[in-house]
């Protein structure tokens, strides 16, 4: 049978533009669709613009050390509306290159919602396009519960428009995405209160990691609250705290803006899924093998649509993974296991491998850990710590997890994760001559465990 396409891909983000061009490198003929602008949520509504918005509010910190290095510094205002204006100029900039990129590789760009209407059919407005398979990179949107009042709040993507930067802001959440706003607007001069459920923040990370970046969220103003069920969000009046977040245990908290960041799910609504046949899991997941192929032969899945790590270079790799395999008869698996990520809240956090708990359930373990404040914080007086954890194989050496929470945290941390996928053990760690003086050095001098 003969296709108008060898590749359609359902999709403009990272995972979905990766395939494609790779694809179209190795002479297939590939067509994209996008209904939104193309870089999909890392470029426009996640990492990218997150991250500039980060490096904005933390220099309000660096003015403040200045003095203590002898520095003079004036009075600092933001424009913070004049700065949202030029992150969305470089949002612009970036989907014009991914257009670019598209087009250079030969890939065909459809602008619109694509629908599945068959396993080797997409429809894309009012045309239908068939291809050989069908790549779908949809990724996740924000889910919201069903609370009364839930439509006062902003999500994510309208967090990153937010300008200018109120006096308070409550945010209603304790993964990623909330502890990195939480400490923009702390940053930029906002108070901020994090409402956290009792098993507090960041859930799944190693419980180290937890305890410390807490503990310097609080040190850094801003306030943590055990959460009681919301009850309601309410509009209270249209100056000042125009906002009333409503508890179930009879408080409340009077605010100017409400952050809901309770989670993302796969974007996976719509778009023809169940109809032709692909299987889905209790979340809305696409259910995907190890070569990405759904329960239809002919139709894929990567990012954040399936219930892989929902990681923009995870989603990239996959893509180009199942480009190499589909189109360059080179079968290339993707390991999922020891992914290194980064939460860039102030201070940010790094990690890859096992957390403490998760290594003890597979047997002994030696821990290493330390703390300590970094030499420019301790000149410069500002009470700010870091903190670092190996976790060893206390059978094998093997170095099973690296943990960090400081300054430049996922920097050091990428550089790790090679030794950690290599397999490297605490004795490679210890052979590894320091760089002196930097905090990283901290990683290859720790020698007493401080648990086993």
């Amino acid at each position: 049978m003969t296709h108008d396409f060898d590749l359609f891909v359902i999709g403009g983000g990272s995972g979905g533009v990766a395939a494609a061009r790779r694809a179209g490198s190795h002479g297939a003929k590939v067509a994209l669709c996008e209904d939104r602008g193309l870089g999909g949520t890392c470029v426009l509504r996640g990492c990218v613009p997150k991250k500039l918005l980060v490096y904005a509010s933390q220099v309000r910190a660096e003015l403040e050390d200045a003095v203590g290095f002898g520095w003079s510094v004036a009075d600092a205002t933001v424009d913070w509306r004049g700065l949202v204006a030029k992150k969305n100029g470089e949002l612009e900039r970036l989907a014009g290159v991914y257009e670019r990129l598209l087009v250079e590789a030969g890939v065909e760009i459809v602008r619109g919602r694509g629908r599945l209407v068959g396993p080797h059919a997409v429809q894309v407005g009012e045309r239908t396009f068939t291809a050989a398979r069908v790549l779908v990179a949809t990724g996740g949107r924000p889910w919201l519960p069903g609370i009364p009042g839930v439509e006062l709040a902003m999500t994510s993507d309208e967090a990153l428009e937010l300008a200018p930067v109120p006096g308070h802001v409550t945010v209603i959440g304790a993964g990623y995405i909330a502890l990195e706003f939480a400490g923009i607007w702390r940053g930029a001069g906002a108070a901020v209160t994090l409402l956290v459920r009792g098993d507090g923040i960041l859930r799944g990370f190693d419980d180290d990691i937890r305890t410390a970046l807490a503990t310097e969220l609080v040190a850094r103003g801003v306030e943590i609250r055990d959460c009681e069920p919301i009850e309601a969000i309410e509009v209270i009046g249209a100056d000042g705290p125009r906002l009333r977040v409503r508890l179930a245990d009879g408080g409340s908290i009077a605010t100017e803006a409400v952050l809901m960041a309770t989670g993302r799910v796969p974007n996976t609504e719509g778009i023809g899924l169940v109809e032709v046949g692909v299987a889905l899991d209790d979340e809305g997941a696409i259910e995907v093998d190890e070569w990405s192929k759904t329960s239809v032969p002919s139709i894929f899945a990567i990012g954040d649509c399936t219930a892989r790590p929902a990681l923009t270079p995870m989603a990239i790799a996959d893509g180009r993974a199942f480009a190499e395999t589909e189109f360059a008869d080179n079968p290339t698996p993707v390991l999922h296991e020891h992914v290194p990520t980064a939460v860039f809240s102030q201070p940010p956090v790094g990690t890859v491998g096992l957390t403490e708990t998760e290594a003890r359930a597979l047997g002994p373990v030696r821990i290493f850990r330390t703390r300590f404040r970094p030499m420019k914080y301790a000149f410069a007086g500002r009470d700010s710590w870091t903190m670092m954890k190996l976790v060893v194989d206390a059978t094998t050496d093997r170095v099973l997890g690296v943990h960090i929470v400081g300054p430049d945290a996922p920097e050091i941390v990428q550089g790790f994760a090679v030794a950690v996928r290599m397999g490297a053990t605490k004795q490679d760690f210890d052979r590894t001559l320091a760089i002196h003086p930097t905090a990283a050095e901290e990683l290859v001098t720790m020698w007493k465990p401080t648990s086993e």
